[in-house]
This record gives C-alpha cells, structure tokens and sequence, in this order.
C-alpha cells in the first residue's frame, strides 16, 4: 500500500496525501476527513525511513542520561517519563543514549550519525564538553540544567541556589544554628555538576546572611550513601539540629542512621530539601521541600527543542524555575536541651 493507492481512493492527488500525513500545508476540512478515513480503513503506515529521507528529519529525539550503571533518582526518571510523554503527544520517538564513564563513543555515534533530529541532554556540568561537542556538531539541543555560560543556549533549569538557600533561612526562623548540606556525590561535585554547585553557594550564602554555622558534606547516591553521610555528621558535629539537602536518593539511609541514633525527624533532628513532589510526600514524615515540578521541566524541555529544530534562526530561550517550599511534617522548632521549644 502507498500513497498512490491512497490518493486514487480518496480521489485526490498524490501531493494531497503528502501534505495530509507531513502536516505541512492546510487541507480543506472535507479533503482532510476524506483521506484520513481512506488511511484508517487501509490501516497504512507511512515507512519511516523513506518518510525520513525525503523530509530531512527522523522524527526522533535523542535523550541522554546517565550512565545505565549509576541508578537514576525519583527526579531524573520524572525527567525521563516527562520527556517520553511530551514527545509521544507530538508523534515523536525518543532515543535514550547514556553518557559519562565508557559511553562517550555512543554519545559521539549519536551526533555523527545524525541519528536524531535534536538532543536533551540531563545532568549537566557548568563546563560540560557535550554541551561545546553539540555546539560543534551543529546539532540543536535543549539542557535539563545550565552551564555556567548558559546565555547561547537553550535550557530549562531548577534553581538550586535560591531554593537551598530558602530552606536554610526557614530552619533559621525556627531557631536553628547549626545546620549541615547533604550534597550530592563527592565524584559528582568534582566533575562540576551545576545542581550541586549551585546548591552550595545558596547554602553558605544564607548561613553568612544568617550568622548561622553550617558544614557541607557530600554524600553517595543511594541509601547507603545516606546513613554513611548522617552517622558522619553526627560524629563530628553533634550538635547540628537540621539538615537541608539535594540529594533525595540519599534521604532513606539519612533517616536509617538517625534512628539508631535514637533520634526522630522531626522532634529531635529536621530535614528539609529539594525533591521531586511525590518522593516528599511519600517520605516519612513527609518530607519540607520545594517540589521540583519534572513533569513540567521535561514537557518544556521536548517544547523547546522541537522549536529549536523548526526555527533554526531562533534566539536562545530558556526557562528557570523556583518552585516554594511545601511545608510538611520533617521539620519543627529546634530542641533546646532535649524539650522542643514552644
């Protein structure tokens, strides 16, 4: 079945059933109808290699992750789903491609082999060399994440700067002195991971503004990570009442260490952070925390991008959110020798 069969069945031409299945040109109502019925009842599915040779594009995204062997957070597969979704509404196909440790030769296939029509690219470092390779390769891209020169390119980005430093002006409204950052990875912070970075400046910036002590640790990815991290800050520093932190993955191994601590969140220790919503509400207690809103950033992401590809000679648009701090139960007055203060 081709588009010859279609045309002479719905009488009309060839170039009529072209422009009815690219969406290039308007077709009258009535045509329109007639040709899409012809389609149905012939169940045709244009070839899309054919389709994508003759219009120049594949009607693919490409969305690099992580690498497949780190263990994707509650938010990054938020990312993923979102973007999923966003592409699916817009009859695009998405291509997962991982980055970082023995993947740079995939990433590289990617872009030479033209493979897709554009690239999300997540996890981004403020001098990120994916960033100068899609440059390079003339490649439209969107980021989930900025670098520190973001002004040329497109992005969505979450405020990590503001939003920490929200958090540890809020724990100082209640009475807390001595507060501790849960950052992300030290492997992470190395390579210049923009959320992580950014993060730790909003968090000095508010224990300076607030006359506050505050240590930062960082801390692995998972719930080991975690409790590793907590029982680390107890040692050293006891006398820290309250933690605020990015890294969400780490937060049931935080809680772990707390309780064999014989301490309870939040009479005895407050936690607040940046996390994806559901991942906040399903903490326990429900976690204080600015909901970071994924399934928005990835639909943005997949809108800016398939803009980015109609428009080549657009000007660079991007998108910074700073969503409020959701006031839940991990976080009270602090302890003042062992009776929460009034």
């Amino acid at each position: 079945m081709n588009i010859g069969e279609i045309a002479k069945r719905a009488g009309v031409s060839r170039s009529t059933v072209s422009y009815v299945l690219s969406g290039k040109r308007n077709v009258a109502e009535p045509t329109l109808a007639r040709v899409q019925q012809v389609i149905e009842e012939l169940n045709y599915r244009p070839n899309a290699a054919a389709r994508a040779l003759k219009e120049g594009r594949t009607r693919t995204l490409g969305l690099v992750i992580p690498p497949a062997a780190r263990r994707l957070t509650y938010m990054q597969l938020d990312f993923v789903a979102s973007v999923l979704d966003a592409a699916a509404r817009a009859d695009l196909d998405v291509l997962l491609s991982p980055s970082g440790d023995m993947h740079e030769r995939s990433f590289q296939r990617l872009i030479d082999g033209r493979r897709v029509d554009g690239v999300i690219l997540m996890e981004i470092r403020l001098d990120d060399p994916r960033v100068t390779q899609l440059q390079q390769a003339d490649m439209p891209f969107v980021t989930i994440g900025r670098t520190a020169r973001p002004e040329g390119t497109w992005w969505v980005d979450i405020d990590n700067e503001t939003l920490i430093n929200r958090c540890v002006h809020y724990l100082a409204d209640l009475g807390h002195r001595d507060i501790a950052l849960i950052n992300r990875s030290a492997e992470m912070l190395a390579a210049g991971y923009g959320p992580g970075l950014r993060a730790r400046q909003g968090f000095r910036d508010a224990i300076t503004q607030g006359g506050l002590t505050g240590w930062e640790y960082p801390c692995g990815e998972d719930a080991a990570g975690g409790d590793a991290c907590m029982q680390l800050i107890l040692k050293e520093h006891p006398e820290v009442t309250a933690a605020a932190t990015i890294n969400e993955a780490a937060l049931p191994g935080v809680q772990r260490a707390l309780h064999r601590a014989g301490l309870t969140v939040p009479a005895d220790f407050s936690l607040i952070g940046v996390a994806a919503q559901h991942w906040a509400e399903e903490f326990h207690p429900p976690l204080t925390s600015a909901d970071v809103p994924a399934g928005d950033l990835g639909a943005q992401a997949v809108g800016l991008l398939t803009e980015r590809i109609a428009n080549p000679a657009a000007l660079p648009k991007h998108l910074l959110l700073c969503p409020p701090v959701s006031l839940r139960d991990s976080v009270t007055r602090v302890p003042v020798r062992g009776i929460e203060a009034s």
